[in-house]
């Protein structure tokens, strides 16, 4: 009401500085003006009628008086009147709004408190705040809020602009256009949910370059993108961006915007990586699915380093941009890793038997990768570290370095000792394993039961079941016991007739196993191919099952075939 009041007071003030009081199709002007006057009282009469959910369209009409007023050649002072008469008469209906909903307010603060405290009583605080959050869909506002001040910044250069400007003048633009729009922290907080945006729409378009329409169906909700607007925020907070000159922040905001990019690059390999591998250790023998995955392992090998060589080009080289760029050589180095890996497993493939010691090949591949990364993480530390005690001193900075320490150093030194010291236990264990001889073999007559391949040569646990070493010893990566009876795996001195301590009994399901493995056979029955030790009971089935679920977990590669006769051994027992 207010806002008719300002626009029909400065119509009716312009009708009476024009003071024509003529037929308004004879003069353009005073045609124009009315039509605009009359136009803009539909739509907030509209507006109105929507808001307060009423049919009743006459009760926002009153300032249309005038209008009428001057299409029926009423005078000039007379229209002043009228248009006074409207005001009044839009004031009392005000009043009388308010009169009649005074306690609406209050009732709708009190219906609204009472299914707050409901909410954090049922589902805590931390569930309102996310549910409002979401309600409110602030990350959207903010970032249409930031992509209209980078559109109006970028429009009001072009505007002023004859002369086509060159790559590197665009180049400059765009980064001084988003230094202009990180001036306050509200356009900060505005750049940073669109890289967010940006970068969850990015990883979601690689994983479906990947997987097709399949990677919705797996993943639908595709939780990524945060990670990249996190850690812009942390740097602009821990620089003071916005307290710069616009050159300078345009300087620091494309140092910022690499890390970041090295971000997104370093999370579709994190995508790519299982995928990759998954696709080499399959049998899948879809040329396009395999070309879709090799060319974004080459785009993610080659993009990182050239980053690294165009921001060496622009910036001189020193100990801080050695560890700004590491990131995207560590990704390279990792992309080098995947490959030599996937093509590990397409040679395996082809040449149709298992290549020797592939586990430790991959074990060194990636250890090789993240004792690199550990080095990096630790020189960023102490690089820190350093600043702190010699140069300027401030308390975001040394939160920073704890979480880095913490969670980068940390966290992976206890992570890769821990996976060390379970491979060196899993070698101790295969090593004081007794070796099958050729005459237990041929005696034994059987497939392994974790890979399903013939055994050549293999080890025998206390328990008296015969296993590949490599196929056991990655098994025991995850466990301690045996495959099929579970039983705990001890040294060699342990066996039966072996050692002088008796040897530990299995589990009721594994004795009828070991029972049929070692008992007489009728004397006119041939035992077939493929089911010696897991002819027992369906106990010993349901193991057999089960650890070879959990290699699978352990190494995809490892996929069921079929035995010498034709018959799964899960099926034969």
């Amino acid at each position: 009401c207010v806002l008719l009041t300002v626009f029909f007071r400065d119509y009716v003030r312009s009708e009476l500085e024009s003071a024509y009081e003529g037929p308004m199709y004879l003069e353009p002007l005073s045609l124009n003006r009315f039509t605009t006057a009359l136009i803009g009282q539909l739509v907030v009469c509209t507006l109105c009628s929507c808001v307060m959910k009423t049919k009743q369209i006459w009760l926002f009409s009153a300032h249309m008086l005038p209008l009428l007023a001057r299409l029926c050649l009423v005078p000039l002072e007379t229209i002043v009147i009228i248009n006074k008469f409207a005001m009044i008469f839009t004031g009392l209906e005000v009043l009388y709004f308010l009169g009649s909903n005074l306690l609406v307010p209050y009732n709708l603060a009190k219906s609204a408190y009472r299914e707050l405290v409901q909410v954090v009583e049922v589902y805590g605080l931390l569930a309102l705040g996310m549910s409002l959050w979401n309600q409110l869909v602030v990350p959207v506002l903010f970032m249409v809020f930031w992509l209209v001040l980078f559109a109006l910044q970028i429009y009001s250069y072009f505007s002023t602009r004859d002369q086509p400007a060159s790559r590197e003048r665009l180049l400059f633009l765009f980064l001084t256009s988003i230094a202009e729009c990180c001036s306050t922290p509200y356009s900060l907080l505005g750049l940073v949910f669109t890289v967010s945006f940006v970068a969850l729409g990015v990883l979601t378009l690689c994983k479906f370059y990947l997987q097709g329409y399949r990677a919705f169906m797996n993943d639908p909700a595709m939780n990524r993108g945060m990670t990249e607007g996190v850690t812009l925020l942390i740097l602009a907070v821990q620089t003071g961006l916005i307290e710069l000159q616009v050159v300078h922040r345009a300087f620091l905001l494309s140092i910022i915007l690499f890390i970041v990019v090295a971000s997104i690059l370093q999370s579709m390999l994190e995508i790519a990586d299982p995928i990759v591998l998954a696709l080499g250790a399959s049998r899948d023998k879809s040329l396009w699915k395999h070309f879709r995955a090799v060319s974004l392992c080459l785009f993610l090998l080659v993009f990182p380093a050239y980053m690294a060589y165009m921001i060496c080009q622009f910036f001189h080289m020193d100990f801080w941009l050695l560890i700004i760029i590491s990131s995207s050589i560590l990704t390279s180095l990792q992309v080098l890793g995947t490959l030599f890996i996937y093509v590990l497993f397409m040679v395996e493939e082809f040449r149709k038997e298992p290549v020797e010691n592939m586990d430790d090949v991959i074990y060194y591949v990636n250890g090789t990768y993240r004792l690199l990364e550990f080095l990096v993480a630790l020189c960023v530390v102490a690089y820190g570290v350093s600043e702190t005690i010699f140069g300027e001193w401030t308390v975001m900075g040394s939160m920073i370095i704890f979480i880095h320490s913490y969670y980068n150093v940390w966290l992976r030194a206890q992570l890769g000792w821990k996976s060390f010291l379970l491979r060196r236990d899993a070698v101790n264990k295969i090593k004081s394993l007794p070796v099958a001889t050729k005459e237990q073999l041929e005696k034994h007559n059987d497939i392994c039961a974790i890979c399903y391949q013939d055994m050549k040569s293999a080890v025998i646990t206390p328990c008296s079941h015969f296993f590949h070493a490599g196929c056991l010893k990655k098994w025991l990566y995850v466990q301690d016991t045996c495959p099929l009876c579970h039983c705990h795996l001890k040294n060699s001195s342990q066996l039966p007739g072996l050692g002088t301590e008796p040897a530990p009994q299995p589990p009721a399901g594994a004795e009828q196993n070991i029972v049929l493995q070692e008992g007489p056979e009728p004397p006119d029955h041939e035992r077939p191919p493929g089911t010696g030790a897991q002819e027992g009971s369906g106990d010993s089935s349901e193991h057999s099952r089960s650890s070879a679920s959990q290699e699978e977990a352990v190494d995809p590669r490892e996929e069921p075939q079929s035995t010498k006769g034709g018959t799964h051994p899960v099926e034969s027992a």
